[in-house]
């Protein structure tokens, strides 16, 4: 039986495994120790929770608990089931444990979610004088929350002289990318003795993580150079990415086909996919099509995964009809439509006003079940008020009896009244909002106060404007700021823009512009001149602000400084403007 088990589970067969252990047992043959470890793995992949709890029980039954091999199989099974209480039980009761134990606990709080409690687990092990390895290591590197609880266990992996192993370098490497310490991970990355595909990716990936994507290029040359290592497909979209974010997509065209052409007789459908994935993430549709259509003469047929490269990709490139013409072919074909293609062409609808095609969509979803999905409920929302229908909409929000507390859920409903000018109905969505103990974020305000300066509402606006920080602790940002400068600007409350304007250390020329706006409508050439020179200083070929200011000028009849202002804005397409004629304007 010890053989039979192993094969099975070593092939993956572990329908096969539970079966044969049934049967051995219906025959009352006795097990050993080596039965376990296998079944309760097979178990663990078949995600069957009770068969788990009947070998535990069967472990302590035949007394093969006490075994350290069984015991931690049993926890790393209950762990992989997402019964954490279960495995640490069994984890306490263990009379003895071995690293292997330590280990499987470590990682199982670690991929339930459990950071801190493995932290802790860990921490109690090394005060405890229990030796630890570079699994242990490696494992503890992605529950830090913060570099410096890294560093700590950094320093921890060089005491024991495991800091060279490429598992631990590797999770060294994404720590620190992760808390945006990328000079530290780089400097991991170039001490390693030895890198493998993962340590490569690992690396890359921090790196466009932390906005470093010219950096990408040079270590994936070296990768092909000298590295030693072959790309694989997710070397590929990552490098396509970065070549997208510095718009080297000329070079990241060239390079992935180079790559891919190179992978011949090795290709699999996932390689076609990063290939089709990074094409679209670079806005080179007409490429991920000519993929796309070779996939079937290349022997193998489109899955999920390739049907949502071609409709997100489109939906995000701003293509409603091409997605949702991919939709309807994924569908014809008997793909099932996964629920980020029907939200990514729910997105190509909104943005295109696609009424009749989201409406088939809505009517897709209602049919397979997934009407009731918060992100797919709320995408409903999004394209129903973008196509100007916000009673559609609301049945949507009406449907859920228990509202989500989701703030981007209740945000659709807040801007789509605002997009389509029924701010009475806006108001009262936030107040519900608060009612339900939902927490608004940052969007949430940025909406409110957008409508407030569209409808002229300064005290509503302030009203809103104070209670981020003082209820919510969020503080106002750049945006939120110039949301209520356009309004007391719009509302011809200057005095009080202004000194809202000097709490910003570095006020964009968008507030300025808006001021400067604000200055037209009202008449107020004085704040007006400073508006333009201010923009003049921020935007030197930026010809408008002087446009704008003869206008105001114009409206007084002040016909001169309307024709200095005009030529200076003649001159500002050129060149900036001379500071006297700023002056002899400012001091009119």
């Amino acid at each position: 039986m010890k053989r039979e088990i192993g094969r099975l589970v070593s092939n993956g067969l572990y329908t096969e495994v539970v079966s044969l252990y049934a049967q051995h047992h219906s025959a009352s043959l006795p097990p050993h120790k080596f039965t376990f470890p296998p079944l309760l793995k097979a178990c663990a992949n078949l995600r069957l929770p009770p068969h788990t709890q009947m070998v535990h029980a069967r472990l302590l039954k035949t007394g093969f608990f006490s075994d350290v091999y069984s015991s931690t199989a049993l926890t790393d099974s209950y762990m992989k089931l997402n019964l954490t209480d279960h495995a640490l039980q069994v984890f306490d009761e263990m009379p003895h444990r071995n690293l292997a134990s330590i280990n499987a606990v470590i990682s199982g709080l670690l991929r339930n979610g459990h950071c801190r409690e493995a932290l802790a687990v860990f921490r109690r092990v090394w005060v405890g004088g229990f030796g630890i390895n570079s699994v242990t290591l490696a494992s503890v590197f992605s529950g830090c929350e913060n570099a410096k609880q890294g560093m700590g266990m950094h320093c921890v992996a060089v005491k024991i002289g495991v800091e060279d192993d490429v598992f631990v370098s590797t999770s060294a490497v994404s720590m620190y990318s992760s808390c945006g310490e990328v000079e530290y991970a780089a400097k991991v990355f170039e001490d390693m003795p030895v890198k493998n595909l993962v340590s490569y990716n690992a690396f890359i990936t921090g790196l466009l993580r932390n906005g470093a994507a010219r950096v990408v290029l040079d270590v994936f040359k070296k990768m092909r150079g000298y590295g030693g290592e072959y790309p694989n497909a997710v070397t590929l979209v990552l490098v396509l990415a970065a070549c997208g974010s510095v718009l080297c997509l000329g070079f990241g065209r060239q390079l992935a086909y180079q790559v891919f052409g190179e992978l011949d007789g090795t290709r699999s459908l996932f390689t076609w996919n990063a290939m089709i994935a990074g094409m679209m993430m670079n806005a080179q549709w007409e490429s991920a099509v000519k993929l796309f259509e070779r996939l079937e003469s290349e022997g193998f047929k489109p899955d999920s995964v390739t049907w949502n490269s071609m409709i997100s990709g489109f939906s995000q490139l701003g293509k409603g009809s091409e997605a949702f013409e991919y939709f309807k072919r994924m569908h014809s074909t008997g793909v099932a439509p996964s629920l980020k293609s029907v939200t990514s062409v729910l997105q190509a609808c909104a943005d295109s006003s696609a009424l009749q095609c989201g409406r088939e969509i809505h009517g897709h979803a209602i049919r397979t079940d997934k009407s009731s999905d918060l992100f797919l409920s709320t995408a409903l929302i999004d394209m129903y008020m973008k196509c100007g229908q916000p009673p559609w909409a609301r049945r949507v929000f009406d449907s859920f009896h228990v509202k989500p507390d989701d703030a981007a859920f209740w945000n659709a409903m807040i801007t789509g009244y605002g997009r389509n000018g029924e701010n009475e109905y806006a108001f009262p969505i936030f107040d519900q909002m608060l009612e339900e103990k939902v927490q608004p974020n940052a969007a949430t305000f940025i909406n409110l106060l957008s409508m407030c300066s569209h409808s002229g509402l300064v005290d509503k606006g302030w009203q809103i404007f104070r209670m981020m920080d003082r209820d919510f602790g969020i503080k106002p940002d750049p945006k939120h700021y110039g949301c209520m400068i356009d309004l007391l600007g719009r509302s011809g409350r200057f005095d009080e823009a202004l000194e809202l304007t000097q709490e910003l250390s570095e006020p964009s020329a968008s507030v300025f512009a808006s001021l400067l706006g604000a200055c037209e409508c009202h008449s107020n050439v004085d704040l007006g001149t400073q508006m333009a020179i201010k923009l003049s200083e921020l935007e030197p070929e930026n010809p408008i602000p002087f446009l704008i200011l003869s206008k105001i000028f114009a409206g007084l009849g002040r016909w001169k400084d309307a024709e200095i202002s005009r030529k200076m804005m003649d001159t500002q397409k050129s060149r900036k403007v001379p500071g006297f004629s700023l002056l002899r304007l400012h001091t009119k």
